[in-house]
């Protein structure tokens, strides 16, 4: 069926694209050279065999909550209901499992790290996938492929809204798109089911960060990443957002090969990859990528948006990552679509666990991938602390809250010291009293 669908990428390449769509434009723009043989060459090692499966994942506790939580410190995986993405190309999963350039146009949200629905966990490892082993009801999960600039059906998507091409300036209506749409959707229950959101924005902004200074500026950055996440605190209930901190981008310049393909690359982020090494140009977009780094944490790390039914947690273990090399310090291209830029599904799934994990590690004690050379391992939830970690550094200063388990032991552990103290007041109210006696009896000559 993969020749069905680059067909239909081809038909909107060549006839159905949007007009004013950049991204298109950029692809066009870095296929133009192709020869034909160049464009219908297939990849095997890039795309991933029907008949791969990986090892069964199991953890000592898999179950729910035995009553549905009503505060975000207490929801376990299993309490998930709902899961949501929002965010650019890398979240709609471009050209994952493509066998040649003309694939890079299609979607394969079905296997997006952060919400692909493909089979099971054994299949692909995605975040869904990985709840799915705690909740197999869970609702939300992409089930399918879609091409970018055509219209997509929610049954196509799933509550995977992201929108290849989009910078965070656009965050806002996509934020605005998830809350109708969760609002609407039959079989949800808004107010009281558990939902998971997973935002990735940024990085186009870098991408484009040299067209316009002003509009792809840090400043606009924080601020439409804050409008969106207001809206979502001030509208939607039982909600934990993860978002994810964006790349260190300038390594990606080391991804290349003497390939059509990596024309791709020139099209999608000119902004970093045209510049000369040691430039200017090159020293103030790094810069520019760190302080968007700096400025998400500021605004993150704090209890802003943290409430009782309602957290957003700054997952970095992206921060500090280097692309997968091999043995001879060469990067691992089978990591890597085409175009030498978007991930592949074996990026995808090292994503997914880096996600996973960093879900069930405190603030402060996140784990960060150096290098994704060596697999990622899951980590299964603590028994001692088997929920979403949602309570932000700056909510730390004040005692954290005990679990509903240990909160009974504390509240015996407090009537038992209760009580121990009543009796001692006892024991001395008896003491005083023999005292006394004692005293008047010795008083009146008896002793």
């Amino acid at each position: 069926m993969e020749w069905l669908w680059i067909a239909v990428a081809t038909c909107v390449l060549t006839s159905c694209s949007v007009k004013g769509d950049d991204w298109w434009w950029e692809y066009e723009e870095g296929i133009r050279h192709y020869s034909k043989e160049a464009l219908n060459k297939e990849f095997p090692e890039k795309t991933r065999p029907v008949s791969f499966k990986h090892p069964v994942f199991q953890c000592p506790d898999m179950s729910p909550s035995h009553s549905v939580p009503t505060s975000v410190e207490f929801v376990k995986a299993a309490d998930i209901k709902v899961i949501a993405a929002l965010g650019d190309s890398l979240t709609t999963a471009i050209g994952a499992n493509a066998t040649t350039v003309l694939g890079i146009p299609i979607e394969f949200r079905h296997v997006s790290w952060s919400i692909g629905g493909y089979g099971s966990f054994q299949d692909v490892i995605t975040l869904a996938n990985i709840i799915k082993l705690f909740n197999p009801n869970l609702l939300g999960a992409s089930p399918g492929k879609t091409v970018h600039g055509m219209h997509a059906h929610i049954s196509e998507t799933g509550f995977n809204l992201a929108v290849t091409g989009q910078n965070t300036f656009n965050l806002p209506s996509q934020t605005r798109h998830l809350i109708d749409t969760l609002r609407g959707y039959e079989g949800l229950n808004f107010e009281k089911d558990w939902k998971l959101l997973t935002i990735l924005m940024g990085m186009n902004d870098i991408c484009d960060y040299c067209k316009d200074k002003a509009l792809f500026s840090v400043d606009n950055y924080i601020h439409y990443m804050t409008v969106s996440l207001e809206m979502l605190m001030n509208e939607v209930p039982r909600m934990i957002v993860n978002v994810v901190q964006i790349l260190p981008m300038q390594t990606l310049r080391e991804v290349q090969k003497p390939t059509p393909g990596c024309l791709l690359q020139r099209s999608f982020c000119s902004c970093l990859i045209e510049p000369k090494a040691k430039s200017p140009e090159l020293q103030e977009l790094v810069e520019v990528n760190l302080e968007f780094q700096k400025r998400l944490e500021s605004l993150l790390y704090s209890d802003r948006f943290f409430r009782d039914d309602f957290a957003v947690v700054l997952q970095p273990f992206l921060k500090q990552a280097d692309p997968p090399r091999l043995p001879n310090g060469k990067i691992d291209m089978t990591f890597f679509t085409h175009d030498c830029f978007h991930f592949t599904i074996k990026g995808h799934e090292e994503l997914a666990k880096g996600l996973w994990n960093n879900m069930f590690q405190p603030d402060g004690g996140k784990m960060t991938v150096s290098s994704f050379s060596d697999p990622i391992s899951l980590i299964c939830p603590p028994m001692e602390q088997p929920y979403i970690f949602t309570r932000p550094i700056a909510a730390k200063s004040g005692q954290p809250p005990l679990r509903s388990g240990a909160l009974s032991q504390a509240a015996c552990f407090l009537l038992l010291l209760l009580l121990v103290g009543f009796a001692c007041l006892r024991l001395l109210e008896l003491l005083l009293c023999w005292t006394i006696l004692h005293s008047c009896f010795c008083y009146a000559g008896s002793c």
